[in-house]
């Protein structure tokens, strides 16, 4: 079976262009799509709490899942790993559309799966570290820590790393990779930037790149 796993946020944001694509990627290797799965994702639901999780157990050795891209599958690329390495167990064949991915049952895919894990594992360890930088020096600057309303959080950690994330932006890094990066919710990068104008305007002119880029 052959199914093609369609993840927007709101609504039919984005969901005609994904299956088209999909479909597309199935005709270019005579395949039919025999199920289509759309997901309408606006909290940070675990996988198994999500329809992904339900298809996922369903799914048998030898299936095959399709997606625009990896970043469907979750908002974390730890996420991302554990489904991955479901389907490896499974012997599901993923593949991934826009960047080409194939993850099946041979050596190459094992050895990507482990260089993204490679990936998602540092990805942790930069984050924790500077969490912990952020935690010390605010104890060396005599604040108090704790859990309270307005305690650290991961807010704390856009905020001192606003300087990468406008030049993220300003490489034309899109606001999920940024997500991803720091692994947090769209909710609060959109809270994030519309405290912080250097920010927004970041954001607006990346925006702006792209509708010039379309005419």
């Amino acid at each position: 079976m052959i199914t093609g796993y369609l993840r927007v946020s709101t609504g039919k944001q984005h969901l005609a262009n994904q299956q088209d694509e999909i479909r597309r990627f199935a005709q270019s290797r005579n395949w039919t799509v025999d199920n289509w799965v759309t997901e309408v994702v606006s909290g940070r639901k675990n996988e198994r709490e999500r329809k992904l999780g339900a298809l996922l157990r369903r799914m048998k050795p030898g299936d095959t899942l399709i997606v625009t891209e990896v970043s469907r599958l979750s908002r974390t690329l730890t996420d991302v790993m554990a489904i991955m390495g479901k389907c490896l167990k499974k012997r599901i064949n993923l593949f991934s559309t826009k960047e080409g991915y194939s993850f099946d049952n041979s050596i190459n895919s094992k050895v990507l799966c482990f260089a993204f894990g490679l990936v998602a594992e540092i990805e942790r360890n930069l984050i924790s570290m500077r969490t912990r930088e952020a935690l010390a020096l605010r104890k060396a600057e005599g604040k108090v820590l704790g859990r309270r309303k307005g305690s650290y959080t991961k807010f704390n950690i856009l905020t001192e790393n606003q300087q990468q994330i406008i030049r993220m932006l300003n490489q034309d890094q899109s606001i999920a990779d940024i997500c991803r990066r720091f692994d947090l919710s769209r909710d609060t990068f959109d809270k994030f930037r519309r405290r912080y104008p250097a920010v927004q305007r970041a954001v607006d002119r990346k925006e702006a790149r792209r509708v010039g880029g379309l005419r």
